[in-house]
């Protein structure tokens, strides 16, 4: 299916992710420039029943068809308040700038108010220039820069 044009607007679902939905998850998680196994994402899927209030996934739907998620949850540290983070966010290609992705933010924003978590974070690689627009435009401020390191035990 391919998506409107920017002049249209789409009406789509904001709902939680459920297991029908791990092909498209998977489809929009290489969209997003990962890989995962289908298998792991089904039992991603699956295990969000076991912490319903630390962790959540919505995809928005439109017509049977998976056109965006995000998924959210609830961060605690030693130095720092308890806050929400957005760890994805994707939105299938021709349906960007339709607004699916700011109904899903507001969706994990809801979920994590509702939680009495008032603080929201998303990480975006340095080089998603688009996403940094998106996420400034709708609220969100740069507060630092981080490099990431990893320590993989199975590839040394």
């Amino acid at each position: 299916m391919n998506g409107p044009s920017a002049e249209e607007s789409v009406t789509f679902v904001i709902r939680p992710v459920e297991p029908r939905d791990t092909a498209e998850v998977c489809a929009l998680i290489q969209q997003l420039g990962y890989e995962r196994p289908f298998n792991d994402v089904a039992a991603w899927i699956e295990s969000l029943g076991k912490h319903p209030q630390s962790q959540a996934a919505f995809v928005a739907e439109l017509a049977n068809e998976v056109i965006g998620w995000i998924e959210i949850s609830i961060q605690h540290r030693l130095q720092s308040a308890p806050y929400a983070l957005i760890g994805g966010l994707v939105v299938k290609e021709g349906f960007r700038n339709q607004k699916v992705g700011l109904r899903l933010c507001e969706k994990a924003e809801a979920w994590s108010w509702e939680r009495r978590v008032s603080v929201i974070r998303v990480t975006s690689r340095s080089t998603r220039l688009d996403a940094h627009r998106f996420y400034e435009n709708n609220g969100y401020r740069l507060t630092k820069v981080s490099h990431i390191f990893e320590k993989n035990w199975l590839h040394k």
